[in-house]
């Protein structure tokens, strides 16, 4: 499974002034640097926690199967589009009929080809992410965001200060969002 975000969620300026007035920064010079800091956390987070925090559009290719196959990413808002990718030649939309999806109550997005046609694989098109802004993400998953972007910002010049990821504060933040998955 290869996932690809198609449309990546826009960071709103009020996460960039958050992080400011945490930090107690009121110049511009570093906005650049912080803003990069949020999309870090913010992947972070996701990585942590299993759930994708803002909602983006995004794609991910999967083999032209019969079985019922998971999505990757969580939680999945919407499925809007299948499309056949033969091993030569242009993608194609796959007809209504020769698929089916489901969008299950704990987050997760599943895919049935029932015919492929032509198409080796499939590329998916979803919907996910548990808000659909900054302003709606959950305080604890925001704040959570906020903090390991100003530590990251604090200590930038402090090699030791990499050591576990997230800082403990953090996860203490993220855990009760945590999705664990048996392999």
């Amino acid at each position: 499974m290869k996932r690809l975000i198609v449309m990546p969620a826009v960071l709103a300026p009020a996460a960039l002034a958050e992080l400011k007035n945490w930090l107690g920064i009121t110049t511009t010079p570093d906005d650049t640097q912080l803003g990069a800091l949020l999309r870090a956390g913010l992947e972070l987070c996701e990585q942590f926690t299993g759930l994708m925090p803002l909602q983006q559009v995004c794609e991910e290719m999967l083999p032209a199967m019969t079985d019922w196959q998971v999505l990757s990413v969580r939680p999945v808002q919407a499925i809007t589009a299948l499309e056949g990718v033969p091993a030569e030649g242009a993608r194609f939309a796959l007809p209504v009929a020769s698929y089916a999806f489901d969008l299950a109550a704990d987050g997760s997005g599943s895919v049935r080809i029932s015919n492929p046609g032509s198409a080796g694989r499939v590329a998916v098109r979803f919907t996910a992410g548990l808000a659909a802004d900054w302003a709606a993400l959950p305080d604890g998953l925001r704040h959570g965001v906020l903090r390991f972007a100003a530590h990251q910002y604090r200590e930038r010049d402090d090699d030791a200060a990499t050591g576990t990821m997230p800082p403990a504060a953090v996860a203490a933040l993220w855990r009760p969002w945590r999705r664990m998955r048996l392999a």
